[in-house]
């Protein structure tokens, strides 16, 4: 139970003393946000107990202040193959180091290629996949963000290689709209199985390029 401003006494010394002590206290501290909370003006901040997350006014209403969570680097430091031509593939990234991920994981088998949200969001992820083909004829390559089992619409990507032993990376940023517990994947295909996704062992001059790499941050409540 939180503890008000102390009542003025007869003792205005005593009171003074209890009234250092309390802001002492509470000087740092967040309200909390109950039912009677009115975002009458802007720039209130309290904290909202049930969702666990600060919030400000705004507007007329309360806004979540984003905390330094919701975010991931993840990689694919193998080579990715298709078994057949024209065939979409989800892919699985490597489990995200410490300190690479908070507030988002990666599925459990047989589940590997879903990233899981913890908490929704609007959020920008950046894709980079390194595409190779052992064909001198021309070798095209898809790839697209898959959300909860379905395709999201006008999120394809498509780049072609045309000579043998040929790389190139390729690039896609977007910004989404996830729920909790939403889950995404990245889909891959390639018209020809002589195209893969290719990792680079670290030189002595420059480090390891892994197959496909994604960030995650999350920009909006």
């Amino acid at each position: 139970m939180r503890i008000g401003v102390p009542p003025i006494g007869n003792d205005l010394k005593t009171w003074g003393e209890d009234l250092r002590r309390f802001l002492a206290k509470s000087w740092d501290s967040l309200s909390f946000k109950d039912q009677a909370a009115i975002p009458s003006q802007d720039g209130i901040i309290l904290w909202d107990a049930t969702n666990q997350y600060p919030v400000v006014s705004r507007s007329g209403e309360w806004r979540q202040i984003v905390l330094a969570d919701g975010f991931a680097f993840l990689t694919q430091d193998a080579s990715i193959t298709a078994a057949a031509a024209d065939t979409a593939y989800a892919i699985t990234f490597d489990a995200p180091g410490a300190g690479d991920a908070s507030g988002i994981t990666r599925g459990t088998s047989p589940n590997e290629s879903r990233i899981i949200f913890e908490e929704g969001g609007l959020y920008y992820l950046s894709f980079t996949a390194q595409i190779y083909s052992t064909s001198s004829s021309q070798v095209n390559f898809y790839f697209w963000p898959r959300i909860n089992g379905t395709d999201a619409p006008l999120g394809s990507t498509q780049a072609s290689l045309h000579n043998n032993t040929a790389t190139k990376p390729v690039t896609k940023s977007a910004v989404f709209r996830i729920n909790a517990n939403d889950y995404l994947q990245a889909m891959w295909a390639t018209s020809s199985t002589s195209g893969s996704l290719s990792a680079s062992a670290a030189t002595a001059f420059s480090p390891a390029v892994p197959s496909a790499s994604l960030s995650i941050t999350r920009i909006s409540a």
